[in-house]
């Protein structure tokens, strides 16, 4: 059985064994959740203390690496600029869309109200949003040290930023052992969060048993509206890439649903865009006709930096808790929503989104605000919406490489 699939099953187990005690109300058996509900807890935990180091690592490593590669050539700056302008216009579709999603189709108050007493008897702490002049001044920490201690994550990564663009100027020599350096700390803290994850199916439980036995069939009732706008959002934004690479790669829409039908096979049998990165490349020379020198260059790069559905669906993932939580989000937190959702991109390599969801919604839901208490939960079920999450990276990253082959000839 597969690690997504144990961890589905810890979710319903946990759930329906939760739903049981709740319903038979036996003194005995309530003692079960005080007793497990600290390993939930405490797994949560051990994922959270991964998130501050692991993001600035691999931001300055991300950010560096790329800028170096921008001042490689036109083909590799050009990519990088369409990448960067898509993201953007991926995540603020999120901001846009998602908030009158939710609006159009709410979850149920009952449900929700009884969600969140099941995940926890505290009231979640929910940060108000700063004043404009508040906002801007603090973009750049005074004491990045203390920023981090104080998990303002928004300043950390503008230190990050700064860092890994000016990693990029100095003297290769020195640049080596630096990026080095930050390459160990980011590969010891995945060897952490795998041995975390491998314990997910416990903690998993853990959590929603407490969640099951609290909140019954509603709970249940909140997960599967989260998936199904989840696999609706990966859908919609994968059928926006076949005219975007109409209009802007001038290819014929039945040559590149042909051509990059096997890549999104492998896509959706893998999770993983590295998997499916041979069979992009043989869709992009082969199927396409892309030359070698713009294939070489783009589909790693998009392998690596790009992933067109990660912002969108991290985006919309602290949107939809921060509606169960009846949190409203105004336009600045909105706003940074959508640059921490562009910026923690970097964050992650195409693996499954079970290993990368946290590492990314995270420092997201920090910055704006929107408690943590939910995503464990929501981790649990995303092996569904990570198949969608994949085959728009896919299908976005071959159309990627046609438009930038397009680009490189005018």
């Amino acid at each position: 059985m597969s690690f997504g699939a144990r961890v589905v099953v810890s979710l319903v187990a946990g759930l329906a064994f939760g739903a049981l005690l709740g319903a038979l109300h036996h003194p005995s058996l309530n003692l079960i959740v005080p007793v497990l509900e600290p390993l939930g807890t405490l797994w949560l935990n051990a994922l959270r203390m991964t998130v501050i180091p692991l993001v600035i690592s691999m931001l300055i490593t991300g950010v560096a690496s790329a800028a170096a590669t921008a001042t490689t050539g036109r083909i590799g700056a050009r990519a990088l600029a369409l990448f960067a302008v898509s993201l953007t216009a991926a995540a603020t579709l999120a901001a846009l869309f998602t908030p009158v999603i939710l609006a159009w189709w709410p979850v149920d108050p009952k449900a929700a109200a009884a969600f969140r007493a099941s995940v926890s008897h505290a009231a979640p702490l929910i940060a108000q949003p700063p004043a404009l002049r508040d906002f801007i001044v603090n973009l750049v920490p005074a004491n990045p040290f203390k920023a981090a201690a104080d998990g303002d994550l928004l300043p950390l990564v503008m230190f990050a930023l700064l860092f890994g663009f000016a990693a990029a100027r100095i003297a290769p020599a020195l640049r080596a052992p630096l990026l080095s350096f930050f390459q160990a700390v980011m590969e010891t803290l995945f060897v952490i969060v795998q041995w975390v994850l491998r314990a997910a199916p416990i903690g998993v439980f853990a959590l929603t048993l407490a969640v099951g036995m609290r909140g019954g069939v509603g709970a249940a009732g909140v997960l599967g509206h989260y998936l199904i706008m989840m696999c609706a959002i990966g859908v919609a934004i994968t059928l926006l890439v076949y005219p975007a690479v109409v209009l802007l790669g001038r290819v014929s829409l039945t040559r590149f649903v042909q051509a990059v039908a096997p890549a999104q096979a492998v896509a959706i049998s893998t999770q993983s865009s590295l998997a499916s990165l041979p069979t992009m490349i043989e869709a992009a020379q082969t199927g396409l006709g892309v030359s070698e020198q713009v294939t070489s260059i783009t589909l790693p790069l998009a392998v690596s930096l790009f992933r067109l559905t990660s912002p969108l669906f991290n985006l919309a993932l602290v949107i939809f808790v921060a509606h169960v939580y009846g949190v409203h989000l105004g336009a600045s937190q909105l706003a940074v929503g959508v640059l921490m959702a562009v910026v923690t991109n970097l964050s992650v390599a195409g693996l499954p989104g079970q290993s990368s969801l946290l590492n990314t919604t995270v420092p997201i839901s920090l910055a704006m605000g929107v408690p943590l208490d939910l995503l464990p939960l929501l981790v649990a079920i995303e092996v569904v919406p990570d198949i969608f999450r994949t085959l728009g990276n896919v299908t976005a990253d071959v159309a990627a490489t046609v438009i930038v082959a397009r680009l490189a000839k005018s």
